[in-house]
């Protein structure tokens, strides 16, 4: 083999790309957009629901309607071209699932909510799991999780060896940095607000996000203090949420809460950094990239103490336990009102935050497709 000619072939998933991007489509765009302009392989394909992707931007475009292909071949052609398709090429998905046929496969294990918190996610969802993740799991040759915390848990449950399962951190797009008022001004005023005239939080509605105990907590702080402040709250509707949405009704009936659901997310760099403070109550998640996103955007940071998150925020963030009423309250009017406390947050937040880098994600991913192509 010519050791000066790029010797990978990949074939890599893209199932997750849609127009809102999720946590996983984010991870999964951003790989993607580094994919396509790496020297390291001698071919890449893009894989959607044994559909072959030529353009996997065109996923993501709000303006582009995606049909369903006019010719299905039959099981008996797909049986015989999908395996020779994929065969001494590295199938990664971002996404937990392998299909069938994948060879040396790399699967992202983002966490285990499913399996620890299976009441948070759509029924279908979890028959899908049940169905295929065991069979991803014995086809594949290495794991990937976002964070040090999931690798030693999905070790626990699944038995999974440590020499074939790597933590990568996830990144931080440039975008996620401190601004002015006057730089922030255009873009908060679309939504009524201010630089440093509320509290933020970025979350899927769904239960084990913690969303009720915020709301509660917030609901005790002294009026004036919510007059101030009010909490804005930026997230699509996940599962079981419609008791939250009622609270989230009520507090927005009451003057000091925003929610804005899903936002353009050309402002949500903006929103980020026009915080006084962000607060993140989620008792369980693979990585937690919105606390590092605010940490970015020099906010200081309330985040619960249980899951990724200690090690995501590596000590530059106020740990509570979201569920202890009297400390959360406690936790977030001190931080939005102790200015020497917010100082050496913020400065200790960027400093954690410049280690999170959407490259170095890639390059580190690339090393794992080099220890399965050996």
């Amino acid at each position: 083999m010519d050791a000066g000619k790029p010797s990978l072939k990949l074939i890599f998933a893209v199932d997750a790309l849609s127009p809102a991007l999720s946590g996983i489509g984010r991870y999964t765009w951003e790989l993607t957009q580094r994919l396509a302009q790496s020297q390291l392989f001698s071919s890449i394909r893009y894989y959607r629901n044994e559909q072959w992707i030529k353009a996997p931007s065109a996923l993501i475009d709000q303006n582009t309607t995606h049909k369903k292909p006019l010719i299905h071949l039959p099981r008996w052609i797909k049986t015989w071209y999908w395996p020779r398709s994929c065969r001494d090429r590295i199938f990664h998905t971002p996404n937990y699932l392998l299909p069938r046929y994948a060879e040396n496969g790399v699967i992202t294990v983002h966490d285990l909510s499913v399996f620890k918190f299976p009441e948070t996610h759509p029924a279908a969802r979890l028959r899908q799991f049940e169905k295929s993740f065991q069979q991803s799991l014995d086809i594949a040759a290495h794991l990937i999780t976002d964070s040090e915390a999931t690798r030693q848990e999905v070790m626990a449950y699944f038995g999974w060896p440590s020499d074939r399962i790597s933590a990568i951190h996830l990144g931080v797009a440039a975008v996620y940095a401190p601004r002015t008022a006057a730089q922030l001004a255009p873009r908060l005023q679309r939504y009524g607000l201010s630089a440093g005239g509320y509290a933020l939080c970025v979350s899927t509605i769904e239960p084990r996000k913690r969303i009720d105990r915020l709301l509660l907590a917030y609901a005790r702080l002294p009026k004036d203090l919510r007059a101030a402040y009010s909490l804005v709250i930026i997230g699509g509707r996940g599962w079981q949420s419609e008791a939250l949405h009622d609270q989230m009704e009520m507090a927005q009936q009451a003057g000091w809460l925003h929610y804005l659901g899903f936002v353009d997310e050309a402002d949500l760099p903006a929103l980020y950094a026009g915080a006084r403070l962000f607060i993140y109550p989620s008792i369980y998640e693979g990585f937690g990239l919105p606390v590092a996103e605010a940490m970015a955007s020099g906010v200081p940071v309330i985040a619960s103490n249980r899951s990724t998150l200690p090690e995501i925020s590596a000590g530059a963030a106020l740990l509570i336990d979201p569920d202890d009423h009297d400390a959360f309250v406690t936790a977030i009017e001190s931080a939005l009102l102790d200015e020497s406390w917010r100082q050496t947050h913020i400065a200790a937040g960027l400093n954690v935050a410049a280690g999170y880098s959407w490259d170095t994600c890639f390059q580190k991913t690339c090393g794992v497709y080099r220890v399965v192509h050996r």
